[in-house]
Order: C-alpha cells, then structure tokens, then sequence
C-alpha cells in the first residue's frame, strides 16, 4: 500500500493506493466525518464487477446504500445524467454529509464529482477509479464536469474529493482498448515533468501492456505524486496546472468530432499529443528528435497518432470554443524538450494548420 497526499490547506486529502482497495473503502470512510447515508454512482460496465464489494464494504462500515448506475460511455456526461443522480439523491434523502461516490471511470467520477459539487451546494465526494486513466489522472485534482453538445467539459466545477481509493487490481478486468487508453495520460506526465519518467516509461512499455502488477502500482504511484505536486501549487488553473492540458487542446476536438465515439479520451490525447509536438517543432521550440521520441513511445503503447480522413478544419471549429480560449487565443502546452513544456498564446495559424494537415 502507498499513500500520495494532496495537499490543499483545507481542501487536502489521501490518495491510498493499494490492491483490493474496493474492499477497504468503507473503513477508510469511517475516518472521515461524514454521515451515514452513502450514493454510489457507476456505470453498467463496472457494476457487476465491482459494485458489490464496494456496497458490502459500506454496508460493514455502517453505510445505508443507493446506487445510481448509468450507460458506459461519454454519453453520460451529462445535465441529464446529473439529473438522475440528484433524483436519486433526493429521493434516498441525502444530506449535507452523505457521500457521493464514484465508481468507474473517467466519465463516471467527472459526473459523480459534477452531481457532489452541486447537490445541496456541495456534499462530501469519493473517488473510486477503475480504469488505468482515471487512477492516474482524471480521480486527482478535482476537475468535476459534464458536456454540452457543442463542447466537452463545458459545464462542471473544481471540487476536490475527500478521499481517493485506487485500487489496481481493477486494471485486470480492464479492456486493453482502455488499458492503451489510460497508458496516453501517462506519457503525458513524462512529456511534462520528469524526462526520467518518460525514459522508464520506454524501458517498461512490454510490462505496461502486460499489466504486470509492481509495475502498474509504481506508474500509477509517480503519476498520482506528480499531478498531486502541480495541483497543491494551482488548483484551480490559473497558470501551473495548464501544463496538464498538454495534447488535451486538439484531443478534445478529435473526441468531438468524432462524436465522442470514434476515438475515447486517451486516444484523443495522444493525437493531441502528437499535434502537440508538431506545432511545436513548427513554432522551433524543440528539436525533431523530440517529437520522433514521443511519437515511437505512443506507437509502442498501441495508440493513434493520426485521426484518417477528419477535416483540419471541422477541427479548427472545435478549438475556436476551447475552455482554455482567452480574448480570442488559446493557451496552448507545447514541448521545449522531453520533460519540459511551455504554455504560450503565441502560436501561429500556420503552424497550427500544418500541423492538423499531418494528424488529419
């Protein structure tokens, strides 16, 4: 068992890594003041595997239970899916310290975190991630969102969970589509902040894609450290954090252009990725070898560089409504060198075309 500890003054919490977690949620509950009322949110996927032991953990801690249980998939992320949990909610008459719990993926803790923020103003919120990507990424910081049809994560909160519980024998049942999936987040990190990271990466891709248990457990671990770092620094976004963006700017218009059924969240970040690095190379913020560097480790873990037949500027349309848009220009991440990025609004419409036309 490791702990990772996000320090937020008020706000901070344990991140507990540790297999057969799921089974230990419960007690670890318990040390928190919360009351004992307890909703937990998932997917259809997830629920027959996990969602028992986690309701029998609860139920020995001393937890009335509810369970809201939503289709798999981006779909979900939704005001009409919040409105189910918060019926559920209210009908199961949750209060102020009854928890709401997140079971699943990334899509299941966005809308958990999304529905906690919300209902009566905010109610203690729990994070249970059982893909690759969420455990390492998306359960940490406390970005909460749902869609809109005409953007993704346009409509959520920062709320900072109480507790995260990951537990990485969940990874066993895992789709490897979904394994690849959660590898794109990883990498990431290592593009960002520790070249060293970035090189063990590239030793152990065979060990990754195995899912060899000490391996997983020591990955998850360093990601959890290094996003807990950038978080206790700037939670809410403002400067710092923005590095997490990296490959998420043109990931995101692929994922909707694609209807968000094409490609999921890792593949779009690792298209992203590579666009990422081409705009940059274009801008002459890091050498060619950089970018080849980042493209063969994408390719070694099973992911897409490229989105075949998509138009450059369907999605060009998508960027010109990111989140991150500020008086009309993005705050693109882009690489100076393995392990170092910088955030600038000083990218040319060329280099951005260019770089579409090679991912497209």
């Amino acid at each position: 068992m490791a702990e990772v500890r996000v320090n937020l003054e008020a706000h901070s919490y344990t991140i507990h890594i540790m297999p057969g977690g799921i089974s230990h949620v419960g007690a670890l509950m318990r040390r928190l003041p919360l009351g004992d009322k307890a909703l937990i949110v998932t997917d259809e996927n997830v629920c027959p595997l996990y969602a028992g032991t986690l309701t029998d953990s609860l139920t020995a801690a001393g937890f009335t239970v509810a369970m809201v249980t939503v289709k798999p998939g981006e779909g979900s992320k939704s005001l009409t899916a919040a409105n189910a949990v918060f019926t559920e909610a209210i009908s199961k008459g949750l209060d102020r310290k009854s928890p709401i719990i997140a079971l699943g993926g990334g899509v299941v803790g966005d809308l958990a975190g999304f529905a906690a923020a919300t209902y009566l103003r905010g109610v203690p919120f729990i994070q249970v991630p059982t893909t690759l990507l969420a455990q390492v990424d998306s359960s940490v910081g406390g970005k909460t969102a749902v869609n809109h049809e005409l953007g993704k994560n346009l409509i959520g909160a920062f709320y900072q969970p109480n507790l995260v519980v990951i537990d990485p024998t969940a990874l066993e049942t895992l789709p490897d589509r979904e394994l690849k999936a959660g590898l794109a987040e990883v990498i990431k990190y290592g593009v960002i902040a520790d070249q060293n990271f970035f090189a063990d990466l590239a030793a152990a891709a065979a060990a990754l894609l195995t899912r060899e248990p000490a391996v997983l457990a020591t990955v998850i671990g360093r990601c959890c450290e290094l996003k807990a770092e950038i978080v206790a620094q700037d939670e809410r976004e403002s400067s710092l954090r923005m590095l997490l963006n990296f490959g998420h700017t043109v990931g995101h218009a692929v994922e909707a252009v694609g209807g968000y059924s094409e490609y999921n969240h890792g593949e779009g970040v690792a298209i992203g990725m590579h666009a990422a690095g081409l705009i940059s190379k274009g801008m002459g913020l890091c050498k060619h070898e950089d970018v080849e560097i980042l493209q063969q480790l994408l390719s070694r873990m099973g992911l897409p560089l490229t989105a075949p037949g998509y138009s450059p500027q369907a999605l060009i349309s998508y960027l010109q409504r990111d989140k991150k848009m500020e008086s009309g220009k993005i705050n693109w991440v882009l690489m100076t060198g393995i392990g170092q990025v910088k955030i600038t609004r000083e990218v040319t419409d060329s280099a951005i075309k260019e770089a579409l036309a090679q991912i497209t």
